[in-house]
């Protein structure tokens, strides 16, 4: 798996929220009902990626759509932040300018990515965020509903199962866990984490392993 650091340097200021699940954990509900909250002043920070839209997704609100081509493009010049292979030539990252575009806004930016992705933007910036894991009650659960969804086939619904028992592994090192098994009580508590981290209070320094 292909991997790398970007350059620690960004331009502006403000604070990053990370939700990092495995696929099907919620993690997405929680982040749009983060986003309806205005106290928080969060905007979403879209990432890119090489692989073709699923379901209703669009180009610029869910992702930039880009091709592998490109991708590798912005790869080359250092544009990312953060990047990763999570599939074989499906790639995810987010660039430095989007995180910069929200800060120059004056607002926060709230990232709905995986977990090494968020792991790698907490352990380069650790006191300006905030990285939280949604925990699913259980895999078989999460298989349910990754299944209800009817956007995959059975073959990668079972490679993101496989990838989601490693992935549940890294929750420790997080600043905070989540365990949505009861919706309503995931959402109040997202946000009094990110209401209280925004507003007035600075991340955790993760400890290296």
């Amino acid at each position: 798996m292909s991997e790398t650091e970007a350059k620690g340097t960004l331009v502006g200021e403000g604070k990053l929220i990370v939700f990092s699940a495995p696929s099907g954990s919620g993690k997405t509900t929680i982040v749009r009902h983060l986003l309806e909250q205005e106290k928080l002043n969060l905007e979403f920070s879209i990432s890119c990626t090489s692989r073709e839209p699923r379901g209703t997704e669009e180009s610029g609100k869910d992702y930039y759509f880009i091709s592998l081509a490109e991708f590798k493009q912005h790869i080359k010049h250092d544009d990312f932040l953060e990047w990763e292979e999570v599939y074989r030539d499906n790639f995810y990252g987010t660039l430095k300018a989007e995180v910069e575009r929200i800060w120059a806004m004056g607002k926060h930016v709230i990232f709905d990515i995986d977990v090494v992705g968020g792991l790698r933007i907490k352990k380069k910036f650790p006191k300006e965020t905030l990285a939280v894991f949604v925990k699913p009650p259980s895999v078989d659960e999460l298989k349910i509903r990754l299944k209800k969804r009817k956007t995959e086939t059975e073959e990668k619904i079972n490679m993101r199962i496989a990838k989601a028992s490693v992935e549940l592994a890294t929750a420790p090192q997080f600043d905070h866990i989540i365990l949505n098994d009861d919706l309503e009580k995931a959402l109040d508590e997202a946000v009094g984490l990110v209401d209280e981290f925004v507003n007035g209070g600075e991340g955790k320094v993760l400890e290296e392993e």
